[in-house]
């Protein structure tokens, strides 16, 4: 089982910068890909920006060119794993809750509990 944890979200100004960060522990060598995921009130959960293992990302068009995903398997520590969403020219309409997901084994998604970012003046 894997277990998520996230932080960083906050208030910022449009034009700003937020670092969000997921922490991973648990059944971490069976995590295949992770990603950040949000969802604005009154839309539908969106993929943000994810990568897989081997280090392959993606991202939402809205974001490209803004925002940068990476993740840390710390080799120091076994048992944990990190993705970052790094957030920057940050706009409005990027006000939403944003998630973390793991997908490991075949079918298993594990998300974390989510983290209000809010761009506003």
């Amino acid at each position: 089982q894997v277990q998520l944890v996230e932080s960083g979200g906050g208030l910022v100004q449009p034009g700003g910068s937020l670092r969000l960060s997921c922490a991973a522990s648990g059944s971490i060598a069976s995590i295949n890909a992770m990603g950040w995921y949000r969802q604005a009130p009154g839309k539908e959960r969106e993929l943000v920006a994810g990568t897989v293992r081997g280090g392959h990302t993606k991202y939402a068009d809205s974001v490209k060119g803004r925002f940068t995903i990476s993740r840390d398997n710390a080799k120091d520590t076994v048992y944990l794993d990190r993705v970052t969403l790094e957030m920057n020219s940050l706009k409005p309409e990027d006000t939403a809750v944003y998630y973390c997901k793991a997908e490991s084994g075949v079918t298993t998604e594990t998300w974390g509990q989510g983290t209000l970012v809010t761009v506003s003046s």
